[in-house]
């Protein structure tokens, strides 16, 4: 199928992505619900930091104020790849997941890694590349880390309708500004968590909607194994899995989780096998790998941190 024409089916898919009464019906009774936004912030209003400008910390629907014609097309169509990954891209994506496997409620639920003010972020310094990267370097990042595929082509179709939905979660953000659940936070822990307790969260809360040995459901995206994310994404860090799983999951029951819980079922997670990442020795040129970091690098002080993060 020509990338014209994949573009073309996913106009309407923008507009139509919504649960089916099947899909709904199997999600209540696995218990793997979605928790309503609203009443979320609400319990959890006294935890979120005040905003440090007057930037949105919880804006427009992902669907809210997109304009007609041209530029509202091309949002759309953005939004649809970050929907349908895969079958928008088939080329691009090598795995289960989908751009919103990972950034939830169409990039804009806090502490999910939002999409919600990047354009105000970027250009920006990248330690792990060890350069400056523009919002398009960011994006192909992921193709490659997370998606387990390739790049897309900077000045390609694709590329210029996935950075117009980008645009249009900042907009009214001022550049250099922080919003409100910017990122995945963080938890405190030391040292890695304990493995074993990990596997039993895992099977006690997480195995009912991505599987009990981790290869995912039409419910939820595989955490482990060759669908699932490679060793050099972010989410193959210890530290930011443990922050991203204890504000967002379960889903059903988002905060449910104690920080030790979160850190243990983290720890189990990224221990297991999942695909690699070719050059991921060349990831923190300068020597300064998060001492999390899931592999050696050749940079002066990765190899020590790689290791050190294993014990």
């Amino acid at each position: 199928m020509s990338l014209a024409l994949r573009r073309s089916a996913i106009v309407p898919l923008a507009r139509a992505v919504r649960p089916v009464p099947a899909v709904a019906a199997l999600l209540l009774a696995s218990g793997c619900k979605i928790q309503d936004d609203a009443s979320f912030r609400r319990a959890t209003a006294d935890r979120l930091p005040a905003a440090a400008s007057s930037a949105r910390a919880e804006p427009e629907g992902a669907e809210g104020a997109i304009p007609e014609g041209p530029m509202g097309a091309s949002i759309r169509r953005g939004r649809a790849i970050m929907l349908a990954t895969r079958d928008s891209l088939p080329r691009n994506v090598g795995n289960a997941l989908r751009c919103v496997s990972c950034h939830l409620d169409e990039g804009s639920r806090p502490y999910a890694m939002p999409w919600t003010g990047v354009m105000a972020r970027y250009p920006q310094y990248r330690s792990r590349s060890g350069q400056v990267e523009t919002v398009e370097d960011r994006v192909n990042e992921c193709f490659r880390r997370s998606l387990a595929g390739s790049a897309l082509p900077v000045d390609g179709p694709a590329m210029r309708d996935i950075v117009a939905y980008l645009a249009h979660l900042s907009r009214g953000v001022p550049v250099g500004t922080r919003v409100t659940g910017q990122g995945i936070d963080s938890v405190k822990a030391a040292a890695r968590g304990d493995t074993a307790n990990g596997r039993a969260v895992f099977a006690a809360q997480c195995a009912r909607c991505h599987g009990p040995n981790g290869e995912g459901s039409v419910l939820a995206p595989p955490t482990w194994g060759r669908k699932s994310f490679t060793i050099g994404a972010g989410m193959a860090r210890w530290r930011v899995t443990a922050a991203f799983v204890r504000h967002n999951m379960p889903n059903d029951r988002r905060e449910s989780l104690s920080d030790q819980e979160a850190i243990d079922v983290a720890s189990y997670i990224t221990s297991r096998p999942r695909p690699d990442l070719r050059g991921k020795e060349l990831d923190w040129p300068r020597g300064n790998a998060p001492d999390d970091a899931a592999y050696a690098t050749k940079g002066a002080s990765g190899s020590r941190n790689a290791r050190a993060s294993r014990r």
